[in-house]
């Protein structure tokens, strides 16, 4: 098996090659052209795609599940499309996207009892169960990790300027750059109790941020330029709280999609 590891390959062509079962990690694709190229049974994850032309292109069987902005299918801008559909399907979701104090409080109102329900159905299940992983994604208790994480990231640090706020059990996105200064063990194998304890310490965090919004605060933007993750300038205090309520409410949907998978294989 040939490997490259920290190699520019600018300009490289390919022709009559196969690439089966072969992996890519932090691969650039950038400006590249693929032309009669087989994807087929090919897992992608965690991939960036912007600006990118797919042409006469066959799309069978295929699941994407990811952010979508400006996606034209034929013609078709299909985003705004299946947003209004997961909307329908589930109402609460618009909440997701508060735009006044009342409707942050609101959103997270709705946030702390749809978890409450997916801890306490977590609960019927082994503790073993929810260190599995299902389809290659995180298990339940690295999921909860690092939803932890995120509220650290973007109201700990962001909202409230704490440099380091980090647990030894937070967990980053797994495509992250990684950071000396950032705890990011995928292996720990912490019980369910362990991890919840330290989510209530952030709920707390966020719930108090959320309570005690004003139409300023709200309005306001936030600066973090030292070392570590986030660094952002004149970032809108209203997204990085959004960013929070999207992990959280999507994730929550992951996990009760593999608690399903999970309860069908037991």
């Amino acid at each position: 098996m040939t490997e490259f590891h920290d190699q520019d390959l600018t300009g490289a062509h390919f022709e009559n090659v196969s690439l089966r079962d072969s992996t890519f990690r932090r691969v650039r694709f950038t400006d590249s052209s693929l032309h009669a190229v087989d994807f087929s049974g090919a897992l992608i994850h965690g991939a960036v795609v912007r600006g990118t032309h797919l042409r006469g292109v066959e799309l069978v069987d295929v699941r994407i599940s990811g952010e979508l902005r400006g996606v034209v299918v034929n013609g078709v801008d299909i985003a705004p499309l299946v947003e209004a559909e997961l909307d329908r399907r589930t109402p609460e979701r618009a909440k997701m996207r508060p735009e006044d104090p009342d409707g942050f409080r609101e959103a997270w109102d709705v946030l702390e009892r749809r978890w409450e329900e997916t801890v306490a159905r977590a609960r019927t299940f082994p503790e073993e169960a929810l260190h599995t992983s299902v389809d290659g994604e995180w298990s339940f208790i690295q999921t909860l990790r690092h939803l932890n994480f995120a509220s650290a990231a973007w109201v700990g640090r962001m909202v409230l300027g704490v440099v380091s706020p980090w647990h030894p059990l937070d967990l980053p996105w797994d495509e992250a750059p990684g950071w000396d200064d950032i705890p990011w063990d995928r292996e720990a194998r912490p019980s369910l109790d362990e991890v919840l304890a330290v989510r209530r310490d952030r709920g707390t965090m966020v719930r108090d941020v959320i309570a005690s919004l004003t139409d300023d605060r709200l309005a306001s933007e936030v600066t973090r330029t030292e070392p570590g993750w986030p660094r952002e300038e004149a970032f809108p205090l209203k997204t990085c709280l959004r960013i929070v309520l999207n992990e959280e409410w999507e994730h929550r949907l992951y996990a009760e999609r593999d608690l399903t998978a999970l309860a069908k294989e037991n």
